[in-house]
């Protein structure tokens, strides 16, 4: 199989999909695998070190004209021609709450197999969980930064693994947390470790987002978008300078008042609150996030390369669970709903 890998477009991106480490993986299998140049540069990856893994590198109509296309973001609108090639997508896609970008993809005839999708034997999620636990982090780190002194109170709404590194981060810096989840089980998960954990009521939420001074947003639902859990009315009443960190910002964001802002430009004020809404956190630790990308990739891309794309859909659960489109035909029936298209079953799909 031909996999290629190109150089992330999106602004403030620096991850690459697989390091050459995994290149040298694939290319062993006896698979051609096409870097664009300077796909590594971000992290400080040459050329060379994947010309040495066995890639052919070169510009990036060759990296798109693949099998397998793996890359790290969504489809950009100046990567859409590219899909003419008819490889099939592995990344992250973001497309709950995206209906026109899901009708465009579509209508481009795109197969979409996604990161954030996947779920493992154990039901865990092996791409999304260390870029979720890194953006957690990374959210009590920029929130003390943003308010200019140590944490007081800090309101998380998730528990997921962005949550909880979000909590157990700001808990070490000694701030009093909070967590609110519409899951009993995690409450209880939470509760156990020694949080103050509860249900994500209307009232709970809007008692604890009053006194926060950092409200973080980690709620994720698989192919659906992120609820509206602070409307504008709640976050005009929140205390003036108060922050809200809004990681869940790529499938709409837990707060009415939330929009995605960029790495160059990543707050703005509304409501006398500040909001941080970076889509792609974890792109300011790029190195560090893309070897967790490429050692989680790598046994899927793998896996593909050796049955063939289509065939590893049909056998593999965890692959079958994260297609979303394939060949313009929308495969997960949420995603088909909220942009109007028809919904197509794997097995009336008949990928070939």
């Amino acid at each position: 199989m031909i996999v290629g890998i190109p150089r992330e477009i999106k602004a403030g991106e620096r991850r690459v999909a697989l390091l050459p480490e995994a290149v040298a993986r694939l290319a062993a299998d006896g698979h051609e695998v096409r870097v664009e140049t300077q796909a590594g540069a971000g992290i400080d990856r040459g050329d060379g070190e994947y010309r040495d893994a066995g890639a052919a590198v070169g510009g990036t109509g060759d990296a798109w004209s693949a099998d397998l296309v793996v890359k790290v973001k969504e489809i950009q609108k100046r990567e859409l021609p590219r899909l003419a090639g008819g490889a099939a997508v592995f990344s992250f896609h973001h497309l709950a709450h995206e209906s026109q970008r899901t009708r465009e993809l579509a209508g481009r005839h795109a197969s979409l197999i996604a990161f954030e999708e996947l779920r493992d034997a154990n039901g865990d999620a092996p791409l999304l969980a260390p870029m979720s636990a890194i953006a957690g982090r990374m959210a009590i780190d920029v929130g003390a930064r943003l308010l200019g002194r140590e944490l007081v109170h800090v309101l998380v709404l998730g528990a997921g693994h962005a949550g909880a590194s979000a909590a157990t981060a700001a808990a070490a810096r000694g701030a009093r947390v909070t967590i609110l989840t519409r899951s009993t089980r995690s409450r209880d998960a939470m509760a156990a470790r020694g949080f103050d954990a509860a249900v994500a009521t209307p009232q709970a939420v809007e008692r604890h987002a009053l006194e926060a001074d950092l409200v973080v947003g980690a709620v994720f639902v698989p192919g659906q978008p992120t609820p509206t859990l602070l409307p504008r009315t709640l976050v005009s009443r929140m205390r003036r300078g108060a922050c809200i960190v809004d990681i869940s910002i790529e499938e709409g964001g837990v707060a009415e008042t939330s929009r995605p802002t960029s790495h160059a430009q990543p707050t703005y004020v509304e409501e006398g609150v500040v909001h941080y809404c970076v889509g792609n956190m974890p792109a300011a630790l790029p190195a560090e996030s893309s070897e967790a990308i490429s050692a989680a990739a790598l046994p899927y891309v793998r896996e593909m390369a050796a049955r063939g794309v289509a065939r590893a859909l049909r056998e593999d659960t965890a692959l079958r669970g994260a297609l979303l489109m394939w060949k313009g035909r929308v495969a997960h029936p949420a995603i088909a709903a909220a942009a109007g298209l028809p919904y197509t079953a794997l097995s009336e799909l008949e990928p070939t």
